[in-house]
């Protein structure tokens, strides 16, 4: 359920008057808007709170808020151009072929969407996105596999899927005869006939044990919007939203990515996670493109306000809306005053994304490449991670890939390369045991255990992460 009150006052002296030409519209149901969720907007409006908008805000560590600055927003784009002229193409030393893929992405066939197929696809390949793995809302209209996107549209492999009972699910066949079956019982079912079950959402399900996924999603755009408490309460202050929109015209993926925080609670569950059994690294991006406003001039002197699904939210008078945003005296019906689309496909299919190692751009070359944990999740808004490598290498020679199940041997060697010099942190069972700057990496394995890397790069002065890779286990 997201709520949304706007109360509008006009202020008369001391005195707060409601303006009887409002349409108050309570609420509006939605199982999953995006990474706003559960956000609400409440618009108080009077001179003394006018007066409290010039004070600085306090200065939080990790705080989306504190970053959409025009300053700071300038700094990300010059740094991630600085990066992009410095990044080297590197040939991949396995014979295999990368792609990029985004998965947990919405359409219209969700009932929270209204994107059209063709437009997410365009969306895509502007990201650089090659694989777009549909997570769609089951309905009663609508069988999301048997009328689900799927082959090759304009270049890019669309895989029908479907977001249900907490997981991330790419079947092979239609779950309509099994919709009374529970999590375990449908991952049981899709895994048996060659399908994929991811679980979802980790922050709402952290003691869930399913036995049988493909893996877990180690990041969730929806998961770290969740963590901008700041964000959220800014949210409810209109002017605070149209100055944002401005600051979201001009830098429109830097300020979308501002919500990045590196995904400790995930990493932390999906090691505990490993060490039970192999699970496959994806990245949700939670793409639906419906978070936003537009103020549109209606008949006579009124102007209607609706969200990015083109749902009316309420009308009000040009009066009351004039002290906030400048009118034309020639704006006529239809003419948008403002618009604001927090949530853009391409911006949030940029912002991360789950690399996978396939022998061919095919269906069952990416399935292939998820059941065996040939992925690497990186936030390529950040840098162009394609290039990325990490290997186990033998003392005979063997180059064993990402997500190789394999026996320990002494001698046995971690190898890796990065189209950018960052901060190399390898992990084993979860626990840090070794770290080192440079663009080749090259470090003996000393005993057996589950190992994963992580890629940093530096932005504004601090280590921000870049690259999560899926896990080598070593018995």
């Amino acid at each position: 359920m997201v709520t949304l009150q706007l109360y509008y006052f006009l202020p008369i002296s001391t005195r707060m008057i409601s303006i009887p030409t409002c349409r108050y519209i309570s609420s509006r149901t939605s199982t999953r808007v995006s990474f706003l969720h559960r956000a609400s907007m409440i618009a108080g409006i009077s001179l003394s709170w006018l007066a409290t908008q010039s004070e600085p805000a306090a200065i939080h560590a990790q705080d989306a808020v504190d970053r959409l600055t025009r300053k700071h927003l300038e700094m990300v784009r010059q740094t991630t151009q600085k990066y992009a002229q410095e990044r080297r193409e590197l040939p991949r030393p396995d014979g295999l072929r990368e792609v990029r893929g985004n998965l947990h992405v919405h359409s219209e066939l969700s009932h929270d969407s209204r994107g059209k197929i063709e437009d997410i696809v365009a969306a895509a390949k502007r990201a650089g996105t090659e694989v777009l793995l549909f997570t769609e809302h089951p309905s009663r209209e609508k069988d999301f596999y048997v009328d689900g996107h799927r082959g090759l549209l304009d270049g890019v492999l669309l895989i029908p899927g479907a977001e249900m009972k907490g997981m991330l699910v790419y079947p092979t066949l239609s779950l309509r005869p099994f919709e009374a079956a529970d999590s375990q019982e449908t991952t049981q079912i899709v895994r048996n006939r060659g399908g994929h079950v991811f679980l979802s959402h980790l922050e709402e399900r952290m003691d869930w044990q399913i036995q049988g996924l493909t893996g877990v999603e180690i990041y969730n755009t929806h998961a770290d919007f969740k963590k901008q408490k700041r964000m959220i309460e800014s949210m409810k202050n209109p002017l605070w939203l149209i100055k944002t929109a401005e600051l979201i015209e001009r830098y429109p993926q830097e300020a979308f990515s501002a919500l990045q925080t590196y995904p400790e609670d995930y990493l932390k569950r999906w090691d505990e996670l490993t060490q039970i059994a192999p699970h496959t690294a994806v990245a949700a991006n939670d793409a639906h493109q419906n978070v936003g406003v537009r103020i549109v001039m209606g008949e006579g002197d009124s102007v209607s306000i609706t969200d990015a699904l083109g749902e009316e939210l309420l009308t009000l008078n040009r009066l009351v809306v004039a002290p906030l945003i400048k009118i034309p005296k020639d704006a006529k019906q239809g003419d948008v005053l403002l618009k604001m689309q927090l949530d853009p496909y391409e911006n949030s299919l940029r912002h991360a994304g789950t690399h996978l190692l396939v022998k061919d751009l095919t269906a069952e070359g990416v399935f292939e490449a998820l059941e065996e944990g040939r992925t690497f999740v990186a936030f390529d808004w950040l840098a162009d991670a394609k290039g990325f490598d990490i290997a186990i290498l033998a003392n005979d020679g063997q180059r064993s890939v990402l997500g190789t199940r394999t026996s320990w041997t002494n001698g046995m060697r971690l190898v890796g390369q990065s189209p950018l010099s960052g901060h190399w942190r390898i992990f084993c069972d979860g626990e840090l045991v070794m770290e080192t700057d440079a663009d080749q990496l090259e470090w003996m394995i000393p005993k057996p255990g589950v190992y994963r890397a992580e890629v940093w790069l530096e932005l504004d002065k601090s280590p921000h992460c870049w690259i999560l890779s899926s896990p080598f286990y070593i018995k």
